[in-house]
């Protein structure tokens, strides 16, 4: 199986870049984690905010592998705790598709994105920076993974 964590942005700080490489490097073979970067649309104090969120909308939307689980990191979202996003990752792995995981830029996932969500994650009630929710995707999911398969590091 392969995670995608298809996110808006680029230009994240070195800090996070290396961040989110330690533990995308600690995934298996069997489940490999994968992190796919779609240009942020530029913003002015006088842009069609709108007009961006669905540009951005359209490029996440051509990034997702055909076949792929869909499923959305928004406020709204259902919160898992570790125990649960390890039952979820072991749901997906069953599921036998890859799976897409997508994150929106500032404003948010455009409507046709949530349209295509099977589930919807919420990592917090909190507005997190987008920098933010790349570590802490790649930490859950390792950590989740490593309850899975009865690894020492879920237990540090």
């Amino acid at each position: 199986m392969q995670i995608q964590l298809l996110a808006v942005g680029t230009k994240m700080p070195t800090w996070v870049k290396e961040g989110f490489e330690q533990y995308q490097k600690r995934f298996p073979n069997d489940c490999k984690f994968v992190l796919t970067e779609i240009a942020a649309q530029k913003r002015t104090k006088k842009a069609d905010v709108n007009r961006i969120v669905q540009e951005e909308g359209k490029a996440l939307i051509q990034a997702i592998p055909k076949g792929n689980k869909v499923i959305t990191l928004e406020v709204n979202g259902k919160a898992w705790d570790t125990p649960k996003l390890a039952q979820q990752l072991a749901a997906w792995q069953m599921d036998g598709r890859d799976v897409t995981l997508l994150v929106g830029g500032p404003e948010g996932l455009s409507n046709d994105c949530l349209a295509l969500a099977e589930q919807r994650w919420s990592l917090s009630k909190l507005t997190l920076p987008h920098p933010m929710v790349r570590l802490i995707v790649a930490e859950s999911l390792y950590r989740a993974w490593s309850l899975n398969n009865n690894h020492p590091y879920h237990r540090e």
